[in-house]
């Protein structure tokens, strides 16, 4: 052996430690988030090393420190992108930040990376948990890519994939259940194949998944899992039983829990946009000024900012900034489907239809699991006298939520202006009774929102309709309870008490109506109508003789004077 080959042979130790060494000092850059440094140790281990881990671990880096087109030459120089599935995550990922979905796309269905991910995917076992989050990022990525380019099935196929294979994967459950990819049942079948083992462990991950399902299909009894008693103060479980308690129409109650959620967590990310909701029910508009503008100081790059800066215009009745702040929401986050539901709603409110359907069309389109969007085009459809495709899009809705009393009402409606009073019946009937089913944690019936007093009085009418009175007299007094200062409930109560002829009821109902609403021509109409029937068919005092009786024309009157001297007669 010669004297160089001796010191090469020397120093082969010492490059080693070296090489061992700047890994842990990257880590540890990284670990502390000082991006230059890392970058920097990294580069000198590349020069060390040639393995493919150490070019992985300079690529992270690289995409770490925001670098996406050396990241990206790093990987593809040395084709490293169909040898190692973490350089070739690395690579789409470079790929995405650049805007270059198509050739991401391209490279994670490219043959070599499909064999790389088969092969991954059968050496997979409980214990390599680094594995298997490997390959369910690459799932998940995949899903963010077809979503953008707005392959929305095959995107929940992959986001599905992603969980799969890796239960823990929660951005990919996220994605499914924020961007409205599945309905009720699918989300529900979802969760039912990942968990197909029973221990304590599952059952914990499956109650905390299943407190961010879908809340708005149908309502139900707001039921606190056992397994989560250790969360019950976690506040992404508080927010998921406000979200129940919200669309139950429980606003007091849910408004109290975000409230508490904000003040011990400002700006709680899944909290804001069910607190801005409630605030617009509510109409706390100064809450919502405030909460808006604090938004807005401190993250002017969430959507979310933007979509409260929409709502608070919105509920002040400025339509024309509510529809600027809210395009802002949904030109930062396509995906954000109520900013697209709320700006339709600002053109709804001003009987802009068509404009209102084309942000409905296109929330629909972001949304496909969900009901509301279709729910709204029908509302449209029947608002402009086109109650065909109305009946169409509710049918729609209620094929994706079957339970849901808002559908059920509206295509009680649509049977009522067809005069199909018989289906009318049965459908506010049945709404009525899935609310009625709600009970609260204790077991004590909420009772009905004020919201469904529109539904109590559809009832009564499709019930005088049908020749009901005294029924359809019950609905309309117990909407009254709910909304007592409405004046069509009272002028649809004298319209009943007119039917069974109880016009002194009648009269006083109709003027109850017309001292909340002077211009209601309807009760106006009714009013006179009714004090007419009363003059020709009600007796001016009990007793009243038939016949008027004549009296003789001549009257005495006794006059008496304050001395009581002077007697007078007088003759007419």
């Amino acid at each position: 052996m010669t004297e160089t080959e001796l010191q090469e042979e020397l120093k082969l130790p010492e490059k080693g430690s070296k090489v061992i060494f700047f890994r842990g000092l990257v880590d540890s850059f990284l670990e502390r988030e000082q991006y230059a440094s890392a970058l920097f140790w990294a580069d000198k281990l590349v020069t060390l090393s040639t393995e493919m881990d150490d070019i992985y671990l300079l690529g992270r880096t690289l995409i770490l420190s925001k670098h996406y087109h050396r990241a990206e030459h790093l990987i593809t120089s040395r084709k490293l992108q169909s040898k190692h599935l973490g350089c070739c995550f690395l690579a789409v990922k470079a790929y995405q930040y650049l805007g270059n979905e198509a050739a991401a796309l391209e490279l994670l269905e490219s043959p070599e990376t499909e064999k790389m991910m088969e092969e991954e995917t059968k050496l997979l076992n409980s214990e390599d948990y680094r594995r298997k989050s490997l390959l369910s990022s690459l799932y998940c990525l995949k899903g963010s890519i077809l979503e953008n380019i707005e392959n929305r099935e095959l995107a929940a196929q992959s986001f599905k994939n992603a969980l799969h294979v890796d239960v823990y994967c929660y951005e990919a459950l996220q994605a499914l259940i924020e961007h409205q990819m599945l309905n009720a049942q699918e989300e529900k079948n979802l969760l039912n194949s990942l968990f197909s083992e029973e221990n304590s462990e599952a059952r914990l991950i499956k109650c905390l998944y299943s407190m961010n399902l879908k809340k708005y299909d149908c309502p139900e009894t707001p039921v606190f899992p056992s397994e989560l008693k250790m969360f019950e103060n976690n506040s992404d479980v508080r927010v998921s039983m406000a979200e129940r308690l919200y669309y139950n129409c429980e606003h007091i109650a849910a408004y109290n829990i975000t409230s508490q959620v904000l003040r011990d967590e400002p700006l709680h990310t899944k909290c804001i946009p069910l607190h801005v909701a409630l605030l617009v029910d509510m109409k706390k508009t100064n809450q919502l000024f405030r909460l808006a503008h604090s938004l807005v100081d401190q993250y002017p790059e969430w959507s979310v900012a933007w979509y409260a800066v929409g709502c608070y215009y919105y509920n002040v009745g400025k339509q024309d900034n509510a529809r600027k702040y809210l395009s802002k929401a949904t030109q930062l986050d396509r995906m954000f489907g109520p900013a697209w539901l709320a700006y339709g709603h600002s053109f709804a409110l001003e009987n802009e239809h068509d404009q209102a359907m084309a942000a409905y069309f296109k929330a629909c389109q972001l949304m496909h699991g969900c009901h509301l969007p279709l729910l709204y085009i029908g509302l449209e459809y029947s608002l402009t006298n086109n109650q065909n495709l109305a009946e169409k899009f509710f049918n729609q809705a209620l094929s994706i939520a079957p339970n849901d009393p808002f559908v059920l009402h509206e295509l009680g409606v649509t049977a009522f202006t067809n005069q199909d009073y018989d289906t009318a019946e049965k459908y506010f009937t049945t709404a009525l009774l899935k609310i009625k089913q709600v009970k609260d944690q204790n077991g004590v019936s909420t009772g009905l929102a004020d919201k469904w007093e529109s539904l109590l009085n559809n009832l009564g009418h499709t019930l005088r309709k049908q020749g009901r009175y005294e029924e359809s007299l019950s609905y309309h007094q117990q909407a009254l309870v709910l909304s007592p200062l409405n004046p069509s409930t009272y002028s649809a109560i004298g319209y009943v008490q007119t039917l069974i002829k109880d016009l002194t009821s009648a009269v006083e109902s109709f003027h109850r109506a017309l001292g909340l609403r002077k211009d209601d021509t309807f009760s106006t109409s009714m009013l006179n109508e009714v004090v007419e029937r009363l003059m020709s068919e009600v007796d001016p005092f009990p007793d009243y003789p038939e016949d008027i009786p004549r009296f003789e024309c001549r009257a005495d009157y006794r006059v008496q004077t304050p001395l009581d001297t002077v007697e007078t007669t007088r003759y007419l």
